[in-house]
């Protein structure tokens, strides 16, 4: 994607009432906060990739800080946390937006296990659809799931977003071909929630 087909934010600051996105740090605290998620066998088992030690978790961050830099940013790698300390509290989990195609992004989401059942993946993809849509002017945003995650499916459908099939051995995960629910939201048919004016829009 070009620059012409979508703006470049290099540092992301979204807000909503319970919760902040941030920009990863390269630090002892944001490696450790992103390993409790990404370190759960329980909490990555419906996701494409293997448990991530915490060597890993910096690997993945210290990308997704060289992604930020690139000229024309195709990939948002983003920290999910409580607004404490203004936003810089440590993560509690993990957003993705990747631009691909023209005006369009994949998205998706991770939170640690110990903050599930509370409205937060819902609270998460309206501040994305927010960023998506109105700041960096996209038309469309797709997501994938696992077919044995329902929760995701209610957290999508909820949004708006319309199922688009099914995609037969999307991905290999730990040696077993696993398919994956497609689903979808055009920037038309996005309704932003009464409550969530100023969500998604960048913060200084």
């Amino acid at each position: 994607m070009t620059a012409e087909q979508a703006r470049t934010v290099r540092q992301v600051r979204l807000a909503g009432p319970r919760l902040a996105i941030r920009e990863f740090r390269l630090d002892p605290e944001d490696v450790h906060a992103l390993h409790t998620v990404l370190g759960d066998p329980q909490t990555v088992r419906h996701l494409g990739y293997e448990v991530c030690d915490e060597e890993g978790c910096a690997d993945q961050i210290e990308l997704g800080l060289d992604e930020a830099e690139q000229d024309a940013r195709t990939v948002y790698r983003l920290a999910v946390t409580l607004p404490d300390r203004g936003g810089e509290a440590p993560p509690i989990g993990q957003a993705v937006l990747e631009l691909e195609g023209t005006r369009a992004a994949s998205l998706g989401c991770v939170l640690r296990r110990d903050t599930w059942g509370r409205g937060y993946a819902g609270e998460v993809l309206a501040l994305l659809c927010g960023f998506g849509f109105e700041t960096l002017g996209l038309h469309r945003l797709a997501a994938r799931v696992d077919p044995e995650n329902p929760a995701s499916v209610r957290v999508l459908t909820r949004a708006g977003f319309r199922p688009e099939g099914r995609i037969r051995h999307d991905l290999l995960v730990r040696g077993d071909w696993r398919d994956s629910l497609l689903f979808s939201l055009l920037e038309d048919e996005w309704v932003r929630p009464a409550a969530a004016r100023g969500w998604g829009e960048p913060h200084p």
